[in-house]
């Protein structure tokens, strides 16, 4: 089948970009391998709000007398009904993506897509099938994923990615939080503050070393007021996970310490999704992990774009949706 556009990848670059084409009269597919919405609708910025949110009502209802407020009986956090209500969320707003994909024509095509010749691009379904579609334009918005560190492996079990500390099936007692990026720095938060012992490790002199220094010293003593413990110009080093809890090796600037945990969240940062969609095949270049694009998303290869968390610039959902308008 024949289209102007055809997009790989749904979250706030392809569905914003989709949308917009589709409203300038243009005929629309989005390819999409798991969830309309991408990360940040169903795994990242939206339910983690959620959750940020929960941990706000719980803080706001301890501390109620501080706003004039009287609150008789026992308040504590009901964690499983908090990571339901932030699922139930996610599902809404994926839901809403597809309502808003319907009003404007656009259509979705599940599967993995992955540039296959000129304007073309084969997807292929989870039974196998593979359909290949055909488009003036191609735009890549195939986002990211959590960066692994070869010391720190991750087995969804005792050392976890943000995914799985959206959907934990108890409250850990204790936490280590390696990385104070935004999603380090809000799981941390959310986990303090519902009464599990987060630690919180930074291998740079501050916490959130990407944000401005006030901010990140404010952020660091509002922290430590909860009584978290923030461990700045600090690395893991090892996690040994062979008995009931983790045993994290940490470098300190006092020393090596050692730290038991339930849990380890490994957030330091995010990697390209560019493996699988055809970048090599097509001889599209990237720089530094990243496709190289010009000022108008334009990669070396005619029709063919790159847009979100794959090209240069802030990992932002906000960034995504404005290049793809542009």
């Amino acid at each position: 089948m024949n289209y102007d556009v055809i997009i790989i990848g749904s979250g706030p670059g392809g569905y914003v970009t989709a949308i917009r084409a589709a409203q300038l009269g243009l005929k629309v597919a989005v390819i999409e391998r798991e969830n309309l919405g991408g990360i940040c609708l169903n795994w990242g910025c939206i339910p983690t709000k959620s959750l940020l949110k929960s941990a706000q009502a719980y803080e706001y209802a301890v501390h109620a007398a501080d706003y004039g407020v009287s609150v008789s009986g026992e308040v504590k956090p009901d964690f499983t009904a908090m990571v339901k209500r932030s699922r139930d969320i996610a599902d809404g707003m994926s839901k809403g993506i597809q309502f808003l994909f319907k009003k404007n024509k656009v259509e979705s095509i599940f599967g993995m897509g992955k540039l296959a010749g000129k304007n073309t691009v084969e997807v292929t379904e989870s039974e196998g099938k593979t359909t290949k579609y055909t488009a003036k334009h191609i735009i890549l918005a195939t986002g990211a994923r959590s960066r692994e560190l070869p010391n720190l492996p991750i087995d969804g079990k005792k050392i976890i990615g943000y995914r799985k500390a959206l959907t934990l099936d108890k409250q850990p007692e204790s936490m280590v939080v390696v990385g104070s990026g935004a999603i380090g720095s809000e799981f941390a938060y959310f986990y303090q503050t519902i009464g599990t012992k987060v630690t919180l490790v930074e291998f740079m002199p501050t916490a959130v070393p990407n944000e401005d220094e006030e901010v990140a010293k404010q952020l660091e003593r509002s922290f430590k007021k909860m009584k978290m413990n923030v461990l700045t110009s600090s690395s893991v080093e090892k996690v040994d996970t062979s008995g009931d809890k983790c045993k994290v090796t940490i470098k300190t600037k006092k020393g090596e310490e050692i730290i038991e945990a339930d849990i380890v969240l490994s957030a330091v940062g995010i990697t390209p999704n560019t493996e699988g969609i055809g970048l090599e095949e097509m001889k599209i270049v990237t720089e530094n992990g990243r496709v190289k694009v010009d000022e108008f998303y334009r990669t070396n290869v005619e029709g063919v774009y790159a847009i979100g968390d794959i090209v240069a610039g802030p990992a932002l959902a906000h960034v995504a949706s404005a290049e793809g308008i542009d």
